[in-house]
């Protein structure tokens, strides 16, 4: 139910057609890199993968129960990614009856090809606008994800990048031309 003093004037079909117009460019750039990897792993592997570069060593348990699924199909997805060598299993210090899984070398390089793809291809298209207009994306982006009820740690969490907004991440200033 929503609050009628919170949203005193419902969406413009013009603003609802401007969201679905991005959202139509970010599925794009997110079919773009996943096509450049298709042929190595499937989208629910790449999710577990993500998610295991995201948060460190998991249990299966964990995984299943972050992708909403039996934990019997996180085990065969884990089982074929543990073969192509992009997984390891390994016991758990704090407790030898449960085995976490981690990236390997070649699976933490596919993770870091597939997110430096989107980051560029998200890059590219940002530097393509005007600085003027750039200015109010953060602040209108970070409100249509809170209103939709996405706290700014559920793609982190979910499995879908590998920057956890709970942590600092170095980088460029965020700033650089007061856009």
């Amino acid at each position: 139910m929503t609050d009628a003093a919170a949203v005193p004037d419902p969406p413009t079909r013009e603003q609802v057609d401007a969201v679905m117009r991005t959202a139509r460019v970010l599925v794009g750039v997110t079919a773009r890199s996943f096509a450049a990897i298709e042929d190595r792993v499937t989208l629910p592997q790449l999710r577990i993968m993500v998610m295991i570069a995201s948060r460190g060593p998991l249990n299966l348990g964990a995984i299943a129960a972050s992708l909403e699924v039996h934990p019997s199909n996180a085990s065969r997805a884990c089982d074929r990614l543990v073969a192509a060598g992009l997984l390891d299993r390994r016991d758990d210090p704090a407790d030898r009856r449960n085995l976490l899984l981690q990236l390997t070398k070649a699976g933490a390089q596919l993770v870091d090809e597939v997110t430096v793809q989107r980051r560029q291809a998200i890059q590219d298209t940002l530097e393509k606008m005007p600085v003027r207009r750039r200015r109010g994306l953060v602040a209108a982006l970070s409100a249509f994800a809170d209103a939709a009820g996405e706290p700014a740690e559920a793609a982190w969490s979910l499995g879908w990048t590998t920057e956890n907004p709970l942590r600092s991440v170095p980088g460029p200033p965020a700033d650089r031309d007061g856009a």
